[in-house]
């Protein structure tokens, strides 16, 4: 059993877009700039957000964090999104999810330019995945694919199983697996909350993607020997032992699971930093003027 280490692969990507942001810096090239925007104090929000801003750092970036208050309207908040997409010195707009609940996620990402649209949610960068075309990818899916591509992990007609269809994870991984790429060519199964025999697809798969929120959720019985896991699961459980009160569980129960895996990522330590590598490439790629982040 190998461990899949996306702090490890993370930092060797963020060496290189620092690499490569110095020659740009050099050549007298403009820098990235990464905006990003926080509504409210979400702990985990807060988090992420900083975590982001620390890696622009680390490559050489630049970057700007809007901070609003949560009772911040719709309308003041479409109008800052507007300034940033009006901005020439800006390349990669980033809205921190979850919006509190008087604000209308969708709207606020279809007002991002797509063309600055780090974060892949965009229904043109979206539809534009989908067909093949160059896209901004989802940066959790195109993290996954980076990190499968970093340990050479055979995908050519193997069998994939993501359990999980979100729009943010879920279903832009069944489709990224299943293009004619490397990673990719997988025969992929989507599954969710009301599958039918999921332990029985999962015991079929050569690569699970545990992406379905619930922690401990995929067992040892669910899965083959030899099997490639990826756990996207990010749970906070209570943990009284713990200064902050919990800790972090991911989707696959890992202690009973990992001795029959080829690979598996950890949970922290697994996807959470290609998430962030991934966004980083997407808006390296929006600044020198490419289009997408993978064809």
């Amino acid at each position: 059993m190998q461990i899949l280490d996306g702090k490890l692969v993370s930092e060797a990507i963020k060496a290189q877009l620092a690499a490569q942001v110095a020659e740009l810096k050099a050549a007298g090239k403009k820098v990235p700039h990464l905006a990003a925007i926080l509504v409210g104090n979400n702990p985990a929000s807060e988090t992420y957000v900083a975590s982001k801003v620390k890696s622009c750092a680390e490559c050489g970036y630049n970057s700007t964090l809007l901070r609003f208050d949560a009772q911040i309207s719709e309308k003041h908040l479409l109008d800052q999104i507007i300034l940033l997409n009006e901005n020439p010195d800006v390349d990669g707009i980033l809205v921190q999810l979850p919006l509190p609940k008087h604000i209308n996620e969708e709207l606020v990402i279809n007002t991002i330019d797509p063309s600055k649209d780090v974060d892949g949610f965009h229904p043109m960068n979206v539809g534009k995945m989908v067909s093949g075309l160059p896209a901004f990818i989802p940066a959790t899916p195109y993290g996954i694919m980076l990190l499968l591509e970093h340990y050479n992990i055979p995908t050519k007609g193997k069998h994939a199983v993501v359990i999980g269809r979100s729009h943010i994870v879920g279903t832009p991984m069944s489709i990224l697996l299943s293009r004619n790429t490397n990673p990719g060519n997988c025969t992929v199964t989507l599954t969710h909350s009301h599958t039918h025999n999921l332990s029985e697809i999962c015991r079929e798969a050569d690569i699970i993607i545990a992406a379905i929120g619930k922690p401990d959720f995929v067992t040892a019985d669910m899965v083959k020997e030899g099997a490639v896991i990826v756990d996207v699961g990010i749970n906070r459980v209570e943990d009284a032992s713990k200064k902050s009160g919990f800790r972090l569980k991911g989707d696959v129960k890992f202690d009973e699971v990992a001795p029959k895996c080829s690979y598996i990522s950890p949970v922290p330590g697994g996807v959470g930093p290609m998430t962030i590598a991934a966004l980083l490439k997407n808006t390296y790629h929006a600044t020198i003027g490419l289009k997408g982040s993978m064809n």
